[in-house]
């Protein structure tokens, strides 16, 4: 056999063993391949938005592409309003593009929104847009990095706590960035969350996030955004996106309409911790996801047995993940496991949509960070694979439900632990107070499709590490994911 054709064995071999079959969607050559929003529209076909400022719509019957749209700047989110119109996140602003001539390309650029503020540093991506079944729309927007300074040229009021602006870009900003902090928001609002009305009215929803890349809608109805380890971030985490809410980056908070007017950099972690929601889940930094991307609900039952659940993208890992929701109390929590892993998945996963067949579009992108270009189509072969199909939090544990029966399980047959991270200013966090989670009793259904796992002890603010390379099926199949991580916020 010669190398490509084992090459191709591989890859044939691990897409159908994985449950899902890959296939490489082929972009022009005169478009850079960095995927900056995806969408699926109401006749079928894929558009996308790449990095250097096109749109470009994929017919999925003849497979070839056409420009509808070009010279935006960094878009980073699309939405199909219908086959002609689409609302579209570019850095300065949220755009209503249109073809309104139906030629298929597009002739109408209108500014929708674009009431936030912009100081020209680097790190200002503005992220979104997702669209709820009111027409409203979300927005989410970074903030800057002292990396870098701003422009003397800006959009909208300035903050001058703790730093007056001419500072910022003084020949000697190297010695005062510090008074900034390693990120800042000087300008409307950067590290908000932002709604806009269907007539263009804004409403800050919530502060407090750092680098949100994507946000998405669940079964429930409730808004989820990821956010990127950093400062004030021990790892990166999955945030329930609700009205008023603090995430925990301090950042923002000048732009709060009740704000005091502190320096958010002297608001002591003890005052910060009482007014943060903390995240519906953690995503453990070398482990799951080290910057998570776009949360997708999975939408339909084309695509394995996970209907109501979502995915969740990666830049640093050949991953996408599935979000498994458990709400305890009102408190939102639950796991992260992942669904497509490794080759011939690659890494960049920045972009998601479910076409109308149930498969799912994946779009990558590297910017100046560890990345990867072009689009890949996932397809479910429809092969139920040995997987966790949920787990909930109990009184005394938790309960693992799969889909495919077990015929034992006990202890030894995996590995639990619990640790967590400091909630600090500092960059990242090591995982603290890491130890074993003692077991007391296991017990399967008679079914053997669930599994209920007493703990001595449950300890909120904690995620709990499963290690499941033992566990197998009755008919003694591998997990096909092994490695899964609750967030516990709240006991019930």
């Amino acid at each position: 056999m010669n190398k490509a054709f084992l090459l191709f064995f591989s890859l044939l071999f691990s897409s159908a063993f994985a449950g899902y079959k890959y296939e490489e969607i082929t972009i022009p050559v005169s478009v850079d391949p960095q995927v900056g929003g995806l969408c699926t529209m109401p006749n079928g076909n894929i558009a996308a938005c790449f990095h250097r400022g096109e749109v470009l719509i994929y017919n999925i019957k003849t497979k070839t592409w056409k420009k509808f749209a070009e010279g935006l700047h960094e878009p980073l989110g699309i939405v199909a309003l219908n086959d002609t119109d689409f609302m579209i996140m570019q850095r300065p602003e949220l755009t209503l593009v249109k073809d309104t001539d139906n030629d298929g390309v597009a002739d109408l650029y209108k500014t929708f929104y674009d009431g936030f503020g912009m100081t020209g540093n680097y790190h200002e991506f503005a992220f979104g847009p997702t669209m709820d079944k009111k027409g409203n729309f979300y927005i989410a927007l970074n903030i800057a990095s002292n990396g870098a300074s701003i422009r003397p040229e800006i959009r909208g009021e300035f903050s001058e706590i703790g730093l007056p602006r001419e500072q910022f870009y003084t020949k000697d900003w190297k010695k005062k960035k510090g008074a900034a902090g390693r990120m800042y928001s000087r300008v409307p609002y950067r590290g908000w969350v932002l709604k806009i009305s269907p007539d263009g009215e804004m409403t800050p929803i919530s502060s407090g996030v750092r680098s949100p890349n994507g946000l998405g809608i669940d079964a429930d109805g409730d808004l989820f955004t990821p956010d990127n380890q950093g400062d004030w971030l021990g790892t990166s985490k999955l945030h329930h996106v609700k009205l008023d809410r603090f995430h925990g980056h301090p950042a923002s908070l000048p732009w709060k309409k009740d704000w005091d007017g502190r320096n958010p950099l002297d608001v002591p972690v003890d005052e910060l911790e009482k007014m943060r929601t903390k995240a519906a889940a953690l995503f453990p930094q070398g482990i799951l996801a080290n910057s998570p991307t776009q949360p997708l609900l999975i939408d339909n039952d084309k695509f394995g047995p996970f209907k109501n659940q979502m995915l969740v993208g990666d830049m640093n890992f050949k991953r996408v993940l599935r979000y498994m929701k458990d709400t305890v109390n009102g408190t939102t929590q639950g796991a992260l496991i992942p669904l497509l892993d490794g080759d011939p998945m690659r890494i960049g996963n920045n972009r998601l949509t479910f076409g109308k067949d149930g498969s799912l579009y994946v779009g990558r992108t590297k910017l100046s960070w560890a990345g990867d270009s072009g689009i890949t189509r996932v397809v479910w072969d429809g092969k139920v694979d040995f997987d966790v199909q949920g787990i909930k939090l109990t009184k005394t544990g938790f309960k693992l439900t799969f889909t495919k029966p077990l015929k034992s399980l006990t202890a030894k047959d995996f590995k639990l632990v619990s640790y967590h991270y400091l909630y600090h200013k500092s960059y990242g966090s090591p995982r603290k107070e890491e130890k074993d989670a003692k077991i007391t009793q296991i017990s399967l259904s008679a079914d053997g499709l669930s599994a209920l796992i007493h703990l001595e002890k449950i300890e909120e603010g904690k995620v709990y590490d499963f290690t499941l390379d033992k566990v197998k099926s009755k008919d003694g199949e591998a997990l096909a994911a092994q490695r899964m991580c609750y967030t516990l916020n709240k006991k019930k």
